[in-house]
């Protein structure tokens, strides 16, 4: 293997006691030395730095753990070389994300540092695969409204239209007591409380086992019944598990609980579309109210929250206000609602499964299909609520 010329090279050497051999090896590279107690360089990393070379043997593992997991989050993170043996598993499964990363082992002589370094320097990096992921996240502004048959459904609907193309995840956040899996009539499977610990472990062959195919081409993330699901499972890790998802599917639709959870903002604020589902009472749709606003005040710039009424009464006349009266509480327009069809969506429930496979022709269904076609198609095409 020729060695390359590492003249003008921009290399940081973490650990003073590296410095030296990395001088002898690396020439005229332009050097920058920091101790390997101070793994706080992120922040004043130079932009141009192509090669970091670590000492890991005097640094704090769980430390640099960190510090790799961050630098294989950067869009063009520069080459990184450890120096040591016997390296943690945590470790070496982070520096696998690396683009670029390598080990050398001790003992070893200058000439070996050059020729891994130049083989890393040489080797491109790997371009990274866009993934234009699409995040709808349903949320009730009161309990019992219908937001999860509603995510279930939007879930469905997608998979069904995917046809295998599009991979499509429903994941459900109501962690304590979450109702997607048995509405579906699936197992939960997504132990989050487990993977608390070392959430940078999560990954697509992890998400994998967290998921279950519950038919027409959609996987299902939902976790067991727990009611301190909450206190155990961190903002890192909700927010490492749908990063992940965004990785592996092209469609995710998330149920969210109504309450404001530490990871509540980065779940809305990260959604391409926020859906607030509101039934026609004057306190759901107080409610909905109320919580559009705070999302709007909370996450400035970010997705405008859309209104969904569900159960719309097909009749006329009846108790329920209006699609006006409704609107006048909302202080705002609609922009979609879902026809009531209380027999279809029992019937559904109990059976295990979605409303569009035991009753496909139901108007739930059909409203369903339209809300679809609304939130995929550009936003200056999109009619307005049909009053139904």
């Amino acid at each position: 293997m020729t060695v390359m010329s590492f003249t003008g090279r921009h290399v940081l050497v973490v650990g003073e006691r590296l410095a030296p051999v990395a001088q002898e090896a690396l020439g005229q590279a332009e050097f920058e030395v920091a101790g390997a107690d101070r793994l706080d360089f992120l922040g004043s990393l130079h932009p141009a730095m192509e090669l970091i070379l670590i000492d890991a043997e005097a640094a704090d593992p769980t430390a640099l753990v960190g510090v790799v997991t961050a630098l294989a989050a950067r869009p063009n993170p520069p080459a990184v070389l450890l120096a040591g043996g016997h390296l943690p598993a945590g470790l070496v499964r982070a520096l696998m994300k690396m683009p670029r990363s390598d080990v050398l082992e001790p003992p070893f002589t200058s000439v070996d540092l050059a020729r891994t370094a130049s083989g890393l320097l040489t080797e491109a990096p790997a371009a990274a695969t866009p993934h234009n992921a699409h995040c709808w996240t349903v949320i009730g502004s009161v309990g019992g409204c219908g937001a999860t048959t509603i995510a279930v459904e939007l879930a469905t609907t997608l998979a069904n239209r995917s046809q295998g193309d599009r991979r499509v995840a429903l994941v459900d956040l109501n962690l304590a007591d979450g109702a997607a899996a048995a509405y579906l009539g699936a197992t939960p499977n997504m132990l989050l409380a487990e993977a608390s610990a070392t959430p940078e472990r999560i990954d697509a062959a992890i998400l994998a086992a967290f998921s279950m195919r519950v038919g027409g081409g959609l996987d299902l993330l939902a976790a067991p019944r727990d009611p301190l699901a909450f206190a155990k499972v961190g903002q890192p890790t909700v927010c490492r598990l749908l990063e992940v998802a965004c990785q592996v599917y092209d469609w995710i639709v998330i149920d969210m609980p109504r309450h404001h959870q530490p990871w509540t903002l980065d779940v809305l604020s990260g959604s391409d579309e926020v859906l607030v589902v509101s039934e026609l009472t004057v306190p759901a749709l107080l409610s909905a109210r109320s919580l559009a606003s705070e999302i709007e005040a909370e996450i400035p710039g970010g997705p405008a929250p859309r209104i969904i009424l569900n159960r719309l009464a097909s009749r006329v006349f009846g108790p329920a206000p209006s699609l006006t009266e409704a609107e006048k509480a909302l202080g705002r327009k609609a922009e979609g609602g879902i026809t009531s069809d209380w027999e279809a969506a029992a019937a559904s429930v109990n059976l295990g499964g979605a409303i569009s496979h035991h009753r496909p022709r139901s108007k739930i269904v059909r409203d369903i299909g339209v809300l679809v076609d609304r939130l995929t198609q550009p936003a200056a095409e999109s009619p307005r609520l049909r009053r139904a």
